[in-house]
């Protein structure tokens, strides 16, 4: 609990958690005391109880703050304007620009529909199971989510045949990384086959820096029982670093792996990758023109239709005047709150709710400002109750 707002709560007589009576003390953990030591490497970390035991601060309570301080507190450094807002008040997008971007993508889907789907058999399955990795990597697997859905069911039913005899890192690595970024549960002993008898990897895979990647970005999709995959996010880890800093690696592979090593794919935003992973794809001797040009058509169909969206925020946060009309210390948030809200929904189709949750989050900073740093408690607890209210009215 942030030492701060306990101070506040004890020096105000709180009710929220508890009530030291004047001249009472009580006894918190030193913030420079670590309760929880955190396992870096760990995708699910543990926590533990400290073999030492912990120090304390003491406090004392205090009087109660009177009216006349709470008002003589309430002189606030006025914020400076965001320098997003009014930047895209003003950006002109074009709205026949966008419908030509759909025009040429109406023509290109079905023939990557076709291409994905035309495959049969086990081998071919393995490239389709490949294929989807390029379509979320580019930014296209929400063009195809019933096919990827197919997709990923029928190659799921089979997936043991699919992997026996399989030896390529890359293949086995992206195989297991597609079935569990879908929810579908691939057992990590498909590694084993990679590693020595004492059960480390195979220092012959160190050659292989796109595979070496590829169990890399797999690594951040396991549970707490992959023991295993501990152990190839170390190894991996290790030998990556040195790949991309050797020189041994092609220029836009370095790159690629410089960027994963500091944010993995599975913890990037879905429509943000695509930024890095076009450039990089592009590089690639056998990459495919046909993907190469539907992923750039449909990114930048994605980036014009955020631009139109911000500027229909920045008039409707213009147009209420929210800079003239709040206190002071309102924090002018329309584009960041944008940027957040597209991690949770990012399709150009989801516009509408995209527009929707952003005003509602922007309502929701001007409660949490006034919560945290104008109201006292009691107009705190005044304003809480008549929400409370206007909720039951609802």
């Amino acid at each position: 609990m942030n030492m701060c707002y306990i101070s506040m709560v004890v020096k105000m007589k709180s009710i929220a958690v508890f009530v030291p009576k004047h001249g009472s003390q009580v006894f918190l953990p030193s913030p420079n005391h670590n309760l929880f030591p955190v396992n870096k490497l760990s995708c699910f970390p543990l926590m533990s109880v400290p073999t030492k035991p912990p120090k304390f601060v003491r406090l004392k309570a205090t009087t109660t703050m009177t009216r006349d301080d709470q008002e003589s507190n309430r002189t606030f450094k006025e914020l400076l304007p965001s320098p997003w807002t009014d930047q895209f008040h003003t950006i002109s997008v074009d709205v026949s620009e966008i419908n030509a971007l759909r025009k040429e993508i109406d023509v290109l889907k079905p023939k990557v529909k076709k291409a994905l789907m035309s495959y049969q058999g086990i081998d071919s399955a393995k490239k389709r199971i490949l294929m989807i990795y390029l379509l979320v990597s580019l930014g296209l697997a929400h063009h195809f989510e019933d096919e990827i859905d197919e997709t990923i069911k029928e190659g799921f039913e089979k997936k043991e045949e699919m992997i026996e005899g399989e030896n390529d890192l890359y293949t086995v690595s992206i195989i297991f990384w597609v079935f569990r970024r879908y929810g579908h549960h691939i057992s990590s002993d498909v590694f084993r086959r990679f590693t020595k008898d004492n059960g480390n990897f195979k220092e012959s895979l160190v050659g292989d820096a796109k595979g070496m990647l590829s169990l890399y970005e797999a690594a951040y999709l396991r549970t707490t029982k992959d023991y295993i995959m501990d152990e190839a996010l170390i190894f991996t880890s290790r030998h990556l670093e040195s790949l991309a800093a050797d020189g041994t690696c092609p220029p836009h592979l370095s790159v690629r792996i410089r960027n994963a090593l500091t944010l993995p794919q599975h913890w990037n935003m879905e429509m943000l990758f695509p930024v890095e992973y076009i450039s990089f794809f592009e590089q690639e001797n056998d990459h495919d023109e046909m993907l190469l040009k539907f992923a750039k058509i449909s990114f930048k169909l994605v980036q014009l239709q955020y631009l139109h969206e911000l500027k229909i925020l920045a008039e409707w946060y213009n147009d209420l005047e929210f800079e003239s009309k709040l206190p002071p210390y309102f924090r002018h948030r329309i584009v960041e709150n944008h940027f957040f809200v597209q991690a949770m929904c990012f399709e150009p189709q989801l516009s509408r709710a995209r527009i929707i949750m952003v005003k509602y989050f922007t309502i929701l900073v001007i409660l949490d400002d006034t919560f945290d740093r104008y109201a006292s408690l009691p107009e705190a607890e005044g304003l809480a109750n008549s929400l409370e209210r206007y909720q039951k009215i609802k």
